[in-house]
């Protein structure tokens, strides 16, 4: 076996391990759909509240891994989750999805926020492209038809954090305690553009086109910081920077999904000119943010020059694409180096061989917390399913075009 099949084949087992992870410890048996919170153990955590991006994350997990394996066990936990999303989140009365429900099911946060209509368009299209359900396909384009309508700013463009139930103003918009509540977000913006152009795939619309074409321009003109080459990550109205934040997994995660959007529209210029600033965004990560142990560091605070040094898990995930996008771009050698590098350190500190799933949190040591959660609001099988799956592609597409030139 050559050095890129065995490569292959650990990705593969560490995604089906995954898969297998949530199928075996996150089933809600008692009150339906999934569980709230596993703990590090892999056991439920009883009565804990169960939150949108969680339950639409597991939505495209399962619907994605179908998409990818063709296995009808994933199917099945595809419809479950679909299931729940709609009998539970949906707001039959104001229409998109409610943010929190508590371990009943019964609605405790029903604030609408922009970040989590984005992920129920990612969940339900890739839904739809697994089961064919146009119950599914329709309440993507009622989604995407709800932020246009309510969130968008026809004024300085872009899109407002997050609207009351009945879609109204509010004063806190923050997606969590630890943001800054400001009106505008690079992080909200980045997930209106990932599910966009999931949409756009199954509902290529010149409207639809036209919107993700701007989107890119925000974060070409608006977002990126064409000195540093990383995100600001909050703004006003009119897009005046309200934050002193840079965080590398959200850079490296940009820089794909920036490139993926561009190449969905169909404009050559625009393709250009996004594949070359997302290049010095990979740049400014390997610079800036790149750790002694082939990793990446979490953030830097530039105002405090205080380099925050845990490597979070999703991060080291988005990094596996980053670079391989970086490497199909460019056809040079480091990135695929770097891609490596990245994936032995998972292997070595942020897969937990023994208990299954991703350790969170990896201090400066490569030591894990080990009493963090496995599954919870924003601990989900979606950043790392979704690398290992976009890594394979991506392996599988480099070696087919390289036996095509030989």
């Amino acid at each position: 076996m050559n050095q890129k099949d065995e490569l292959l084949n650990d990705l593969r087992k560490e995604l089906e391990d995954i898969l297998l992870f949530w199928r075996l410890h996150t089933i809600d048996h008692e009150h339906g759909g999934f569980a709230g919170e596993v703990d590090a153990e892999g056991k439920i955590i009883a009565q804990a509240d169960k939150g949108l991006v969680l339950n639409a994350r597991i939505l495209w997990a399962f619907s994605a891994a179908y998409n990818f394996f063709k296995d009808e066990q994933y199917l099945e936990l595809a419809h479950r989750a679909f299931d729940y999303l709609v009998n539970h989140f949906w707001d039959n009365r104001y229409d998109g999805l409610f943010w929190a429900v508590n371990f009943k099911g019964e609605v405790i946060n029903s604030r609408k926020q922009i970040y989590g209509q984005g992920f129920g368009i990612y969940a339900f299209s890739e839904y739809f492209k697994a089961s064919g359900s146009r119950e599914s396909f329709d309440l993507s384009v009622k989604l995407f038809d709800l932020i246009e309508t309510h969130s968008f700013d026809p004024v300085n463009g872009g899109y407002l954090e997050a609207l009351s139930r009945e879609w109204g103003q509010m004063k806190d918009m923050r997606l969590s305690p630890r943001d800054a509540n400001s009106p505008k977000s690079m992080n909200t913006h980045l997930h209106i553009l990932e599910p966009y152009s999931n949409l756009f795939r199954i509902w290529p619309t010149d409207e639809l086109r036209n919107k993700m074409k701007s989107l890119v321009r925000v974060f070409l003109d608006n977002i990126l910081n064409q000195e540093s080459w990383h995100l600001h990550l909050f703004f006003d109205m009119d897009w005046t920077v309200q934050s002193d934040i840079v965080s590398y997994g959200h850079d490296i995660e940009g820089a794909w999904l920036i490139n993926e959007a561009a190449g969905l529209i169909g404009d050559d210029h625009l393709e250009k000119e996004t594949c070359r600033k997302t290049l010095q965004m990979v740049n400014a990560v390997i610079k800036d943010g790149w750790a002694p142990d082939n990793s990446l560091y979490y953030e830097k605070d530039l105002n405090k020059e205080e380099l925050h040094k845990d490597r979070h898990w999703w991060v080291q995930a988005e990094a596996l694409v980053g670079f391989m996008d970086a490497f199909e771009h460019t056809g040079e050698t480091v990135y695929y180096e770097m891609f490596r590098k990245v994936w032995n350190y998972i292997k070595n500190h942020v897969i937990d061989h023994e208990k299954g799933e991703w350790f969170g949190i990896i201090n400066d040591n490569g030591q894990p917390d080990r009493n963090g959660l496995k599954a919870g609001f924003w601990k989900c099988p979606y950043h790392n399913t979704r690398a290992l799956i976009e890594s394979i592609q991506r392996l599988q597409h480099v070696a087919a075009e390289s036996n095509e030139d030989s």
